[in-house]
């Protein structure tokens, strides 16, 4: 049978393959450290689990309106005022199966053929491939390890053409970590209302951050800026719901009225279940998310110093999220066991057949340089981890 073409501009998430096969050589016996995970590794919160289970027992299990529940699209609503003093109606607001979702049923009501979509690079996988799956060109842009990975004013201004749609702003990054400050959030607002450019907000680990970093959402930098943004999120890595399939947005009442529009006749409503548990999750979360973020501040120093131990890495300290970035240029072409490593995804294969480490090559994130490793993993597991890469890389020869 003949496929659709849009089937092959894109590959599956090598993210979600990683870990895959991570979880299928420990099915086999195999002792493998998985760093290439990227969610929390805590339980739900109890009172999460509670809500989920009144449901349950309440018989809460039938359809809902497609576009969510009303509580939980006012909890969304109350969570933008109270913290961002972002104003925002019901029907501005759209509760899907996922923020991966949220972004695609974006994607899909404002991409078209002819558009394109400004990502810096590096870039969580999917950004580029659902412009692809809506027939717009992804535009790479891209930003510098040695300055934080701000985006460059002018070299952004140079990626704007006039079939330019929208642009992404992710922060804080998957995958380095990265923040925008105010000042570099402000220049990009400023040439997204100058060129009228949709900005997608993606701001899933607001609450994952370190150093006194603080989370700007870019919509509250004016009133011409809210109206072009959409503001991405969900309660999968704030409150360790990863499985719960629970994303949000919110934005312009047109762009979202067509976005559930296009839920409607997709998906329908999201779980009944995960709703009323992501309820809980916004009003009782808090003090969870505070304490998680404390251990994974402990993580991230752990796995930077050790990173940066090795000969070979040179690894960034994130501000935000729970992953590292190391840069192995020093490594790249040296020779393992089974001959030369060209890459990050050559070093990425080695380390999982012969360390048993799984990573996530640099090449889907937009980099030939890095690696990305998850610290959202216990102590144990990243010291026995980063043990083994130490002596799969003092192994290989020049």
């Amino acid at each position: 049978m003949k496929l659709a073409a849009r089937v092959s501009r894109i590959t599956p998430s090598p993210t979600l393959a990683m870990t895959a096969t991570a979880k299928a050589m420990a099915a086999q016996g195999i002792d493998v450290v998985d760093f290439s995970s990227g969610e929390p590794d805590f339980d739900t919160p109890e009172p999460v689990k509670a809500a989920a289970e009144a449901a349950i027992r309440a018989g809460f299990t039938k359809y809902t309106p497609s576009s969510g529940i009303d509580e939980l699209r006012q909890a969304i609503i109350d969570k933008l005022q109270q913290e961002h003093g972002l104003r925002y109606e019901k029907p501005q607001v759209l509760v899907s199966c996922g923020a991966k979702h949220s972004l695609y049923n974006l994607a899909e009501a404002c991409l078209e053929a002819g558009d394109e979509v400004i990502i810096p690079t590096p870039y969580w996988v999917s950004y580029a491939d659902q412009a692809l799956l809506n027939d717009a060109t992804p535009v790479l842009l891209p930003t510098r390890e040695a300055d934080g990975y701000a985006i460059n004013v002018d070299e952004l201004l140079r990626s704007v053409t006039p079939r330019t749609k929208a642009i992404i702003v992710n922060s804080p990054c998957n995958p380095t970590g990265a923040t925008y400050d105010p000042q570099t959030l402000q220049a990009v607002a400023d040439i997204a209302v100058r060129h009228k450019l949709l900005i997608i907000s993606d701001e899933i680990y607001d609450k994952i951050l370190y150093d006194g970093a603080k989370h700007v959402s870019i919509a509250t930098l004016g009133p011409e800026v809210a109206a072009q943004t959409v503001i991405i999120n969900g309660v999968s890595k704030t409150y360790a719901m990863t499985g719960w399939r629970i994303g949000y947005a919110a934005g312009p009442k047109d762009v979202l009225t067509a976005m559930a529009n296009i839920q409607s006749q997709s998906t329908s409503n999201p779980c009944s279940i995960s709703q009323k548990a992501a309820v809980a999750a916004l009003k009782l979360g808090g003090p969870f998310t505070e304490k998680m973020v404390v251990e994974f501040d402990r993580r991230r120093k752990v796995m930077v110093d050790r990173l940066n131990g090795i000969p070979g890495m040179t690894c960034r300290m994130p501000t935000g999220a729970f992953y590292a970035f190391p840069n192995i240029g020093g490594i790249l072409g040296r020779r393992g066991q089974d001959g030369p490593i060209p890459s990050p995804q050559a070093f990425a294969d080695h380390l999982l057949k012969h360390a048993h480490v799984a990573v996530v090559p640099g090449e889907p994130f937009g980099s030939k340089q890095h690696i990305r490793l998850s610290y959202a993993t216990s102590m144990d597991a990243i010291q026995r981890g980063l043990d083994r890469i130490a002596a799969a890389v003092e192994k290989l020869t020049v």
